[in-house]
């Protein structure tokens, strides 16, 4: 970046046409119609508006809106009208231009999406809490006007993610969290693996570069000892499929280090015990889509008369595709060397399909196929969503998460009709997908002729009839039998209908002990009353008043007075985004201020320290680690591993901090699991290691033996997150025990 900041104007304009020639080539290469003036204009108008501004790197701003028409056009394979869209999509946000100046010059669908680009823009680092969550609604509205908006939203994320490296420590963090927790699963479920593989890949080395670097390493050192494994284990294949006389391609294709590192995480296992590293792909040439299907099991035929075949791994989405349009056939089998391999078998249509995702079907000149009528439904789902939002936007985001990132079941209604559904779904979760009143009044349902409850969880392949009485009302405990957010957000709509009177009445007793205590309500207020009450929120507050199951202590009046609360609105104004300075002061301890903007330095001594851990995830010293402002301007530390912290990344981006451990932080309790054979003599060793050999404090120590097996839960006190690495390391290397990991 900085070699560019030095050239002259001239050498920099021939850098910018070199890549909008490459934009260019890139398309006349596609099977589109050629529509090359329109594209000409549409990049010399941008490249005019952007004139003399420049990225936070210091190359000018034109590259960047290039750069998603590169990707959009041959990484998506979209066409002239997305093109253009990607060339213009910044000019109404930071330049004088309006839509109508767009429309005027490019016609009505460029300016369209050119608007639902810059709709969805604002807000993404705005000043509330509930900004991200607000963003993504918005976005998701758009998809159901024109899918390509959410394509080039896609386009511009990733190319922000491959430039990442030029923000400040705290924006890398919020945005990457961000990728992770929205964009990702969305590229997921709009069947765009490849990008959503890179924006997985990308967030992580952000958020984890050391553990990052350090697979990406391993990964290198083990290559030529995989590919002697792959090529023992893809030769006999070759050699049937040559002999079949079929045309096609066949690789190994490696696990990302994301999900290598997931696996690592969730099993407690070291990088050499992931065992399927790789799975192979055979992609076969076939020109007739009726004969796809016969091809992918001629190949799986042939496969399984070499290798032995895992029965319970075997994936068909070539009868029944995922909802995002997926087709493949999946086998794992024995490999050579004892290990099993997954197959996945594709046509190249299948192929581009499952790395491009729907903008690949233009290719094929698919109608209103399968997959299109596949992608209105879960447009229609979205809508209904929409149509009922949750009153807390972060609520709304977590719900729509569960579809984002659920696998999914396919069950079929009396009539034959098919049902995507997500994983664990159940009868009840038919009822609401149906219709709203269908679910309210659900009594049972019917699941292959045999009558079951409405909390039965389906299975793919299952029949089910919904069973219905006008006497049912809805319960809050259905919400425990929903998987969908379809029906989470409408049994919940339902219940507040339900409840409304008794909500009424509650806020009447709030407002009354307001009153008469001379109370004026406002954000400090409802935060101590909840908190002193135990409520998440005023509704569940209200609900608890009105149906008399709580009182407010009058005792709370008293501090809820302005004298006693002036220095908590101090604490919470800077929060709330007003145009103070980046510091903010953090009460009854003696703190260093916080500026947003530098890396908060974490350090204890005897007299306290200026963090809290969170009770969520425990992180060490040494852990990857990320501070988090909260309501009494405490800094609340949580591993970035944390579920808890995905969504604080993607929900309070202001509050974020980037923070470095300093040399000496204290002492912290660390859990350890260690389980193996049990024997005469094992636990006596184990505290002996630990105690006398490694110096290390034992707070507890639970063990439970059952035959011949034991598992043991330790806590001690130590300095970093290396002490337990080498605890569980030592421990390891006691005769018996299996496994010792580090759990939270």
């Amino acid at each position: 970046m900085e070699e560019r900041n030095k050239l002259t104007p001239e050498e920099e304009d021939r850098i910018v046409e070199n890549e909008f020639r490459d934009v260019l080539n890139g398309y006349l290469a596609s099977n589109h119609r050629k529509k090359v003036e329109i594209i000409e204009r549409a990049y010399r108008f941008a490249k005019e508006a952007h004139k003399g501004i420049r990225r936070r790197s210091g190359e000018p701003y034109i590259l960047h809106p290039i750069a998603v028409a590169k990707i959009a056009s041959q990484e998506m394979g979209l066409g002239s009208t997305s093109i253009c869209a990607a060339f213009l999509h910044d000019v109404v946000e930071d330049t004088e231009y309006t839509v109508e100046d767009i429309e005027q010059h490019f016609g009505k669908k460029i300016a369209q999406l050119v608007a639902g680009l810059t709709k969805i823009s604002g807000g993404i680092f705005g000043d509330k809490a509930s900004a991200q969550a607000e963003n993504f609604r918005k976005l998701l509205l758009t998809m159901s006007e024109d899918i390509r908006v959410v394509l080039l939203k896609m386009a511009d994320r990733l190319h922000n993610m491959r430039t990442l490296g030029s923000m400040s420590p705290n924006k890398q963090y919020k945005i990457a969290g961000e990728t992770l927790y929205i964009y990702a699963p969305l590229a997921h479920r709009l069947g765009l693996f490849a990008i959503k593989t890179e924006l997985e890949d990308l967030s992580f080395k952000y958020e984890h570069p050391v553990a990052y670097e350090r697979i990406s390493e391993q990964i290198r050192a083990s290559e030529a000892r995989r590919a002697s494994v792959y090529n023992d284990f893809s030769y006999p294949i070759k050699e049937k499929l040559n002999g079949m006389g079929l045309k096609y391609e066949a690789k190994a294709r490696l696990k990302s280090v994301y999900s290598i590192w997931r696996k690592m995480e969730n099993k407690h296992i070291p990088f050499e015990e992931v065992y399927d590293l790789y799975a192979m792909r055979i992609i076969f040439e076939c020109d007739d889509v009726s004969k796809e299907k016969a091809i992918c099991w001629q190949i799986y035929s042939a496969i399984t008369d070499l290798y032995k075949l895992h029965p319970e791994r075997t994936r068909d989405w070539i009868s029944v595709p995922k909802a995002n349009g997926y087709q493949a056939l999946h086998l794992t089998v024995m490999g050579p060397d004892g290990n099993w391999v997954e197959v996945q078998i594709r046509s190249r249509r299948m192929d581009e399909i499952a790395e491009l995702g729907f903008a690949a079907h233009w290719k094929y000149k698919i109608g209103e196929g399968e997959e299109e009528s596949e992608l209105n439904a879960w447009l229609a789902t979205i809508k209904d969503i929409l149509d009922n939002p949750e009153p807390d936007a972060i609520d709304f985001l977590d719900t729509l998460k569960l579809n984002l990132f659920s696998s999914e079941i396919v069950v079929f209604t009396p009539k034959g009709e098919l049902l995507t559904l997500p994983n664990n779904s159940t009868v009840l979760d038919v009822a609401f997908g149906l219709h709203s009143q269908i679910g309210i009044h659900c009594i049972a349902g019917k699941v292959n002729h045999k009558l079951v409850p409405l909390s039965h969880r389906l299975q793919s392949g299952d029949q089910v009839e919904v069973l219905t009485s006008q006497s049912q009302t809805p319960k809050k405990e259905w919400i425990n039998f929903l998987a969908t957010a379809k029906g989470k957000t409408r049994l919940r709509a339902a219940l507040r209908k339900e409840l409304q009177p008794v909500v009424e009445k509650g806020k009447e007793i709030y407002e009354e002990f307001l009153k008469d205590n001379e109370v004026i309500e406002n954000n400090e207020v409802v935060t101590k009353v909840l908190g002193a009450m135990h409520f998440q929120n005023k509704e569940e507050l209200f609900t608890a008043l009105g149906s008399e199951e709580a009182v407010i202590p009058p005792y709370l009046a008293k501090s809820l007075r302005p004298a006693s609360s002036s220095l908590f609105s101090k604490i919470l104004r800077p929060l709330k985004g007003k145009k103070s300075s980046n510091a903010v002061t953090v009460p009854e301890k003696e703190k260093p201020e916080i500026n947003f903007k530098e890396t908060y330095i974490l350090h204890a001594d005897e007299k306290g320290s200026n963090f809290i851990i969170a009770d969520c995830c425990s992180p060490l010293p040494g852990d990857d680690v990320m501070g988090w402002v909260n309501d009494d301007g405490e800094v609340e530390l949580h591993s970035l591993t944390c579920p808890r912290a995905q969504v604080l990344k993607a929900s309070y981006g202001k509050r974020i901090l980037n923070t470095a451990w300093a040399a000496h932080t204290g002492k912290f309790l660390a859990n350890v699991r260690i389980e193996g054979v049990d024997r005469f003599g094992i636990l006596q060793e184990i505290i002996q290691m630990i105690s006398m050999h490694l110096a290390i404090n034992i707070r507890k120590l639970d063990i439970e033996a059952q035959k011949e097996v034991f598992h043991c839960d330790l806590s001690v006190l130590v300095n970093d997150t290396q002490v337990v690495t080498d605890l569980c390391s030592k421990l390891r290397q006691i005769k018996g025990v299996q496994r010792a990991s580090r759990v939270n």
